[in-house]
């Protein structure tokens, strides 16, 4: 490609941008394109799908083992004692399987790697695929917020080190998880109509659309990032967080549509910005895409107290019809610090 098309490229918003890099690379018909940016990503991973799979066929087993005699198409709970060594007996028979072995990896991992009872761990991992019985909690099965929590921290923390221990939230993929966000500020007298809203520009649209809504009315203030320095937050445009009429700082990293994640120095701005001069800044992070990225840090791992993390399986797993997300946040967080102070203010819980 010349010097000259690479300037015409500068001419163009990012999501032309995006429209005519797909046309490039659909036009080589000797690589191909995988496609992460669109609604629905053009590939999957196959290999969790197989482990589905063959956990399904090993619970279907489970389930018809207590009314076997009856052989009509009936079915019973499973049972929880010794039901590693029924499926290292199921796995004996399906040993060239990829998604037999994928469990039976997962069985040790849980073991080895988490400190968790195998036992209890498929037994759960069963009863979710049967589907028969409410969740319990029902906010997440135990087990699977252990096994997303070890994944957040390997995936947005980068070389840091874990700052405390954090929950995890399972929602209907990412949209509903910044609806339930912005829901729950609301409901609970954290925001109110009038209050400022920073949100880090170019963004993912729902952002910008879901605070002028009636039900919100919140001011945006636009942190714009800069195109002609990779995307980056300026200092001057990180400046605008010290208004304290701003409640909430949002932004997606690595950029939607850019596809481009925070410097280092980027994130140490906001950090020492926060830590000195905006403690009480909330801010929302949004990293469906940070596990695309080359030893990604979230400004979840460097301002624990202050952040929400939204993350969805969907793209990097191509899962967009399972409606996957998660909400992440530390036990130690402002966001209860303010209603402890709202509460004591107007005796309103």
């Amino acid at each position: 490609m010349s010097e000259h098309e690479f300037s015409e490229f500068s001419k163009l918003s990012p999501f032309e941008l995006k429209d005519k890099l797909i046309d490039i690379a659909s036009s080589d018909t000797e690589r191909l394109m995988l496609n992460a940016g669109r609604g629905n990503p053009n590939f999957l991973a196959t290999l969790p799908r197989w482990a589905f799979l063959s956990l399904g066929d090993f619970a279907m087993h489970e389930a018809e083992r207590s009314y076997s005699y009856l052989n009509s198409g009936f079915g019973g709970l499973p049972e929880h004692d010794g039901i590693v060594q029924r499926f290292d007996a199921y796995a004996n028979h399906h040993r060239q399987t990829d998604g037999v072995n994928f469990l039976r990896s997962a069985i040790s991992y849980v073991k080895d790697q988490l400190g968790l009872n195998q036992d209890t761990f498929l037994f759960e991992m069963v009863g979710a695929f049967l589907g028969c019985n409410y969740p319990t909690p029902p906010r997440m099965l135990v087990h699977t917020e252990q096994i997303v929590k070890e994944y957040l921290a390997q995936e947005m923390f980068g070389p840091l080190p874990r700052n405390g221990e954090f929950s995890v939230f399972a929602t209907e993929g990412g949209t509903a998880a910044m609806t339930y966000i912005f829901q729950t500020l609301r409901a609970n007298g954290l925001v109110k109509p009038g209050d400022k809203i920073a949100i880090g520009t170019p963004i993912f649209s729902p952002y910008l659309e879901i605070p002028i809504l009636d039900e919100y009315q919140l001011e945006i203030v636009d942190i714009r990032m800069d195109q002609h320095d990779d995307w980056q937050l300026p200092q001057a445009e990180i400046d605008k967080l010290l208004d304290p009429a701003i409640k909430i700082f949002c932004l997606v990293n690595p950029s939607n549509p850019p596809s481009t994640k925070l410097s280092d120095a980027v994130l140490d701005q906001l950090a020492t910005l926060v830590t000195k001069q905006r403690p009480d800044l909330f801010i929302v992070t949004d990293d469906v895409y940070g596990t695309f990225a080359d030893d990604f840090v979230s400004i979840f791992a460097k301002c624990p107290r202050n952040t929400l993390c939204v993350y969805s399986f969907s793209k990097f797993f191509g899962a967009t019809g399972w409606r996957l997300g998660t909400i992440a946040l530390h036990d130690d967080n402002i966001f209860d610090d303010a209603l402890a102070a709202l509460y004591r203010q107007t005796g309103v819980r």
